[in-house]
């Protein structure tokens, strides 16, 4: 929500990563959980008037499943801000980080998988 994010006072080309209660998930291994933590339609368009350069988010997509999926990718993508989804963050603590991530190229795709480290600032 936009109101929640405010208070981290969000500064142009920043890369967000949201560990959420969804770290403690087994996404790989369990049973897909519709009900999963995402980012609002509302708390895409409040991160592109930030100005970040990139989010992730510790599940399999930044837009929920029954709502907000398709308007949250457009919002993000159309900013020409690049997603990472499926972050393993459960040992990561809240701070800054330096974020290396080396995606595998595929040509004419619009995704991949990717090798992402994080280095504590």
């Amino acid at each position: 929500k936009p109101a929640e994010l405010k208070q981290h006072k969000i500064r142009k080309g920043e890369r967000i990563l949201f560990k959420t209660r969804n770290s403690k998930r087994n996404w790989w291994e369990e049973h897909f959980d519709p009900k999963f933590i995402h980012i609002s339609h509302a708390a895409a368009e409040h991160l592109v008037d930030c100005g970040i350069r990139t989010v992730g988010i510790d599940y399999l997509s930044v837009g929920g499943y029954q709502r907000d999926g398709v308007e949250c990718h457009q919002v993000i993508l159309g900013a020409g801000i690049w997603i990472i989804e499926g972050l393993n963050l459960r040992q990561v603590k809240p701070g800054k980080y330096d974020l290396i991530c080396l995606p595998v190229k595929i040509r004419n795709g619009d995704g991949a998988p990717a090798r992402a480290i994080l280095r504590r600032k």
